[in-house]
């Protein structure tokens, strides 16, 4: 069974494995499998002890998450399972947004960053405030072609 949307695989645990956490909390949750390889296949941990005191505290002191951090054995080989659920709130890995898409895992930035931090907080980008801007700041020319792009897609009737 290849990668998937919920399901990555590692030989070993990195601490940078921490931003796969992070971007499964982001989407929809996933399992991080440590002990396995691309194939899926078992290839076992000689520190799982360490790890299974590590893990844990890694992700509740770097990314504020309480997950399930399971072992289990396959053919004699031990690997960990760690069940990372959807935040509803927007989790950051020092200072940084990641995102669990397809297999991969993306750091957000620019617009893709707004539009997500948007979303987790449930509002849209017309409902953000800039706090410091002035109406005298805005030109009557941009607010009449907003208003004529509003009702060209529907998006805002005008009368």
């Amino acid at each position: 069974m290849p990668e998937q949307q919920n399901i990555e695989w590692k030989t070993s645990w990195r601490d940078e494995y921490l931003k796969w956490i992070c971007g499964f909390a982001n989407a929809k949750g996933g399992l991080l499998i440590i002990g396995k390889d691309d194939d899926g296949e078992t290839v076992g941990l000689d520190d799982f002890k360490k790890l299974m005191d590590e893990i844990p505290n890694k992700i509740q002191n770097h990314l504020g998450l309480l997950c399930d951090v399971n072992l289990h054995e396959s053919d004699g080989k031990k690997f960990i399972e760690i069940v990372v659920r959807a935040s509803d709130l927007p989790i950051s890995f020092q200072g940084k947004y990641h995102y669990r898409s397809g297999s991969t895992k993306q750091e957000l930035k620019g617009s893709m960053l707004n539009e997500f931090l948007l979303k987790k907080v449930g509002k849209t980008w017309e409902e953000a405030l800039e706090p410091d801007a002035k109406v005298n700041e805005i030109s009557q020319e941009a607010i009449e072609e907003f208003k004529n792009e509003a009702i060209k897609s529907n998006r805002y009737p005008f009368a």
